[in-house]
């Protein structure tokens, strides 16, 4: 049969999951305005008689992108088993007859369009995420340039303060960061990410020379357990930077690569093009391209594995750190990564593993691998929309809604949800000093499903261009501290930590039109309902909204008794749900 739109679904992540062993969630992409409904019809796979055994129920329309409209339903499995089809009405059939989708493809007949199958929901292959990252606010810190304590060779403030460079060593150290988790607590903070501890010599760390040894720089290993103690006793939790694809140059296997050449039982370790080490040339891999520095490792080697996955787990079981990012993380094997979960998860199965990747991260997130992954995708088109203004309305919630929709919802709740990293400018300098531009662009990370990522001093409204001027001295001179951002951030990690409808995947955008942006948030019990509201329009416009007032940027930028919205003001609202 031919239909006159397009519609898309296949039996397998992101269109077809399982939740839990007995709930799948299904989701059905069909062609933007084409229909007026969608069903779903649902029954064990071994009935006897579809039509007459399955149950019926209404999809709910989730959002709209430039092409599709998005249909989402959670379905009971009791058997595990599920066989179901998609009813479509659609807007111009002339004798209103539902358009059946299936395996088979689209018809009429229901028979002709055949069925889709999830054969069995299996415990073993649930996507399992930590259930503490819902109501999570992130923060990341280089250690380096965050705060120096215990040391009698401090450095000068100006020293603090001075333009980076790329060997530019301040002096930070976990003794400093062990310090400054009041700070950290009272902000709102419940993970603190710590770029690279490990022995290095360099002042990022990314070049590691060993990784069961704390960079003397930053410390000793008694200083990781306490931090992690300290934080787990304030309510936060620690996580370490793990770099795998990569070693550096002093790297024990690779300095005798260097002096014995291929007698070096290290040999295979490293991919070296030729029969002899060359550094200049350089004639092996490494991170990015010729970075004579960090040599490229070969983990598919069987010993280069184990070390690895040794280290995974020694600094979980030996400090019990809740979680690793994984550096340049795909660029490194599938098949290692699933080794590197199963590992992780069976000695904390409550840690968190975040992958570094920049593009679209769905084949690390099949829940076999990852459990989300640094969000530069949701940073591009929140900085296109908020910062740079180089998108609309329109472009803005199309993305967000294909965005949301590209992962299954246990990646979404994973996401790290950044607006700039020790890799980017800052988003103040992005946004050329303008605290109103920032302020809502923060406001959209913060109610956006996933993890809002603070990178360190932008609470403070710290300013930086790209690598290494992003790295600077951490921002301690309070009256150069921004308190407009550091406050706004307090109240937006508080309300991420007690709205439940913050803590759910689910985002619909209800108002978009030019100059308006409104978006609801819905928690997963449907007894919570948050409303966010952004007017870009030069004017004030109307917002009946009926409920409480929860945050509204300006301060006085919702007047509540005549119920506008002052130009370029925010409101957020939990509006009565019964």
């Amino acid at each position: 049969m031919q239909i006159r739109w397009k519609w898309f679904h296949r039996s397998q992540s992101p269109f077809a999951y399982a939740l839990t062993s007995h709930r799948a969630r299904l989701v059905c992409a069909i062609e933007a305005g084409a229909a007026v409904a969608v069903h779903v019809y649902t029954a064990d796979r071994y009935v006897s008689q579809f039509a007459k055994e399955c149950l019926c129920q209404e999809m709910r329309k989730n959002g709209s992108d430039e092409n599709w409209d998005w249909y989402v339903i959670d379905v009971e499995v009791p058997t595990r088993r599920l066989l179901y089809q998609f009813s479509i009405t659609d807007r111009q059939e002339p004798d209103g007859l539902p358009v059946f989708l299936g395996g088979q493809g689209a018809d009429t007949d229901r028979s002709l369009a055949g069925y889709f199958h999830l054969p069995y929901l299996c415990s073993r292959d649930l996507y399992q995420v930590p259930e503490w990252v819902r109501q999570t606010t992130v923060y990341q810190i280089f250690p380096d340039r965050f705060y120096r304590a215990g040391s009698k060779e401090h450095v000068s403030e100006s020293e603090w303060y001075t333009t980076p460079t790329a060997s530019l060593r301040l002096g930070g150290n976990l003794a400093g960061i062990l310090e400054k988790l009041p700070f950290l607590q009272e902000l709102g903070v419940g993970l603190i990410y710590l770029t690279p501890i490990f022995l290095a010599d360099s002042n990022h760390k990314y070049n590691t020379t060993d990784y069961l040894q704390v960079d003397p720089d930053f410390g000793t290993f008694h200083d990781v357990a306490r931090l992690v103690e300290e934080a787990h006793q304030r309510g936060m939790r620690v996580m370490l930077d793990a770099v795998f694809n990569h070693a550096g140059y002093d790297f024990a296997p690779f300095q005798d690569v260097l002096h014995k050449g291929k007698d070096s039982a290290y040999w295979d370790w490293f991919f070296i093009h030729g029969d002899t080490v060359s550094i200049e040339p350089v004639n092996y891999e490494t991170f990015a391209n010729d970075v004579r520095s960090m040599p490229k490792l070969n983990v598919a080697h069987p010993d280069v594995e184990a070390y690895l996955l040794q280290v995974a787990r020694y600094w979980i079981e030996e400090t019990g750190i809740d979680g690793w990012r994984l550096d340049v993380a795909n660029e490194v094997d599938h098949v290692f990564w699933r080794k590197f979960r199963e590992t992780v998860k069976s000695c904390h199965p409550q840690c968190l593993i975040i992958g570094e990747v920049w593009h679209d991260s769905l084949p690390w997130l099949q829940g076999d691998q990852f459990d989300g992954v640094m969000n530069y995708l949701f940073r591009e088109n929140v900085l296109d929309y908020f910062i740079r203004e180089t998108t609309d309305e329109k472009t803005y919630a199309a993305r967000m809604t294909n965005l949301l929709y590209s992962y299954p919802r246990q990646a979404n709740l994973c996401m790290f949800n950044l607006l700039g990293s020790h890799d980017t400018e800052r988003v103040m300098t992005l946004a050329n000093h303008q605290e109103d531009k920032v302020a809502r662009a923060l406001i959209a990370q913060f109610t956006f499903p996933g993890m809002p990522m603070i990178y360190y001093g932008d609470e403070v409204g710290m300013e930086g261009g790209a690598d290494p001027d992003c790295r600077r001295g951490m921002e301690w001179r309070k009256e150069r501290q921004n308190q407009n951002i550091l406050n706004l951030i307090k109240r937006l990690a508080r309300l991420k930590r007690e709205e439940s409808a913050l803590a759910s995947d689910y985002l619909n955008f209800l108002r978009v039109e030019p100059g308006i942006l409104q978006y609801e948030r819905v928690s997963e019990d449907s007894r919570s309902r948050v409303l966010i509201t952004f007017n870009h329009r030069p004017s004030t416009v109307s917002l009946p909204i009926s409920g409480e007032v929860l945050l509204a940027y300006p301060e006085q930028a919702y007047d509540l008794s005549s119920q506008m919205l002052a130009p370029d003001g925010v409101v957020i609202t939990r509006v009565d749900t019964k």
